[in-house]
Parts: structure tokens; C-alpha cells; sequence
């Protein structure tokens, strides 16, 4: 959890990622992009919803733009790839004890998911991403991803995670030649995070 603060931004509307989405065009124009960024978090309430301070709120927002500006370079030549991956945060499984069955083999390094629980994020996107082809890890960390990359040589992957590490991701993928669509985390911690299931849909 690279942030030092957590959020939640699970219960805000729909239409302020749409939002979000739109100003993503406009990364570079300094003064409007700030602004922007301030009148959102005004409309939507961030502060009051998630109880974070404006600089707080302002650092989330920039990443989630950073990931759609992201996603939109590289959209192109991740939809001409034929190998791809969906990595997914062990975090996002509904139970992070015995509950949960999945089980762990330290040499891919990831977990298998056993579909014990039918509303778990995490076999929902599995489920969802295996119907279209894809392989599935879900890492316990970042550390894992690079070994998992290299040794089955993916053409495109999708990432799940939240901004700060997205961020860290685009640069190692870029010098894999690996082109890269992210999924951010509406909200972190060390468990029960959560991303939406929607964005997941249309990115894969």
C-alpha cells in the first residue's frame, strides 16, 4: 500500500470516473488540469465522502488521470496483442484468512482461486478474464509481477492496483515492450480493497 493515507471512494457516483475520464484528455494544460481537479472534488463532495484533506484527494484524482492517459496511449497496441494477463491484488479476496481457499504456489508466485465464494471480486474477475483468454495471477505484490512477466513473455497485460503502483508499472512494462491497461483501486488498504468490476469489463 504505496499511499501513506487510506481511501474509499466506493460509494462515489458513477459519473464522477466518467468525469475523470474526460479531463484525461486534457493532461498537460497545468492551470486547467488543477482546476479541474478541484472543481470534481467539490461536485462530487470527495472530501465529505472519503474524509481525505484536499492535497490528499488532489494526489488520488492526478493518479487515476495519470491511468486513463495511460490506458488511452497504449490502448491501441494492447488490443493487437494475442498473449495477455490479468494480474489481480490478493487484498481484493473477500476473506484473507482460512475462509478464503485459495491456495498459494510460491513459484508462479500467485494464488489460485477456488471459487469458494460467489460474490468475491476476485473470482468474479477471474471467471470473467479466463472466458476471454486471458491467464490469471493474483499477486501478493509488485515484487512477484516482473518474474511472472518475463518467464511467460505476455505481449499485453491488465493490472489491477492502486495509482501509486500503476504508476511504477507503466515504466517496467514499457522496458519489457509489454503493453499495459490499468485498473486502479477505488479503495486501498492491506485488505478488503476494492476496484470496479464495470471498468474491469471494458478494459479487458
Amino acid at each position: 500500500m504505496p499511499y501513506k493515507f487510506t481511501f474509499d471512494l466506493s460509494k462515489v457516483p458513477r459519473f464522477f470516473f466518467t468525469e475523470i475520464a474526460k479531463i484525461s484528455y486534457q493532461r498537460g494544460m497545468h492551470k486547467t488540469f488543477l482546476n479541474n481537479l478541484q472543481d470534481l472534488i467539490k461536485k462530487f463532495r470527495i472530501q465529505e465522502a472519503t474524509g481525505l484533506n484536499l492535497s490528499d484527494a488532489i494526489i488520488i484524482l492526478q493518479d487515476f488521470i495519470e491511468v486513463q492517459s495511460v490506458n488511452l496511449v497504449e490502448r491501441k497496441k494492447f488490443l493487437k496483442a494475442k498473449k495477455k494477463a490479468l494480474l489481480l491484488p490478493h487484498c481484493a479476496r473477500k476473506y484473507m484468512d482460512s475462509r478464503c481457499k485459495a491456495l498459494f504456489d510460491p513459484n508462479t508466485p500467485s494464488y489460485t482461486c477456488a471459487h469458494c465464494s460467489p460474490d468475491c471480486l476476485i473470482n468474479k474477475a477471474e471467471s470473467i478474464a479466463k472466458k476471454k483468454g486471458y491467464n490469471v495471477y493474483v499477486v501478493p505484490g509488485g515484487s512477484c509481477i516482473p518474474k511472472i512477466l518475463m518467464r511467460n513473455q505476455y505481449e499485453g497485460v491488465v493490472g489491477v492496483a492502486c495509482g501509486e503502483e500503476v504508476k511504477m508499472a507503466v515504466v517496467a512494462l514499457s522496458q519489457m515492450n509489454i503493453a499495459g491497461q490499468a485498473v486502479p483501486l477505488i479503495k486501498n488498504g492491506c485488505a478488503n480493497t476494492v476496484f470496479n468490476m464495470e471498468t474491469l469489463v471494458k478494459v479487458l
